[in-house]
């Protein structure tokens, strides 16, 4: 990857709509050699898709929290399945393994309070291997959803 690419890189996640054209123009390039790239980018997994980004409180969620998980036990097939049934639940957005204390991060998104204490008592209590869970609630977003550094 050279710095063309990296350019090409930036400029997507600035606005992921822009035609073949527009972005070689921003990274002066011809279509040709620029579509190529992108096509490489694609290819090579640099580029791993495109979304739209949708403000949550558009759809009714206007609630975030953060939940800390601790797991009980942390064998293989375990974890495998903890993971596995985080990623059936439609309100995690965001869930990360973690080393050391706590074993997992999960960013979670409801209606509001009532809707996300039904599914931490009903869903997220219940995860196999789970010990705790904490969480804490997100009062703003400072930054979010930043482009990758280039």
């Amino acid at each position: 990857m050279d710095d063309v690419d990296r350019k090409i890189l930036a400029e997507l996640q600035q606005d992921g709509r822009l035609t073949v054209t527009e972005l070689a123009a921003r990274v002066r390039l011809s279509v040709s050699p620029c579509h190529r790239r992108l096509r490489e980018l694609e290819r090579s997994g640099a580029i791993q898709g495109y979304r739209a980004v949708v403000d949550a409180a558009a759809l009714g969620l206007n609630f975030e929290a953060l939940v800390f998980v601790s797991m009980r036990q942390e064998d293989r097939d375990t974890v495998a399945e903890f993971e596995r049934a985080v990623g059936e639940l439609e309100h995690v957005l965001d869930a990360q393994r973690l080393f050391g204390e706590p074993d997992y991060l999960l960013r979670v998104a409801t209606a509001d309070l009532a809707a996300f204490q039904r599914l931490y008592d009903e869903r997220l209590a219940t995860l196999p291997g789970v010990q705790r869970l904490t969480s804490t609630l997100v009062m703003k977003h400072v930054v979010r959803d930043r482009p990758l550094p280039a």
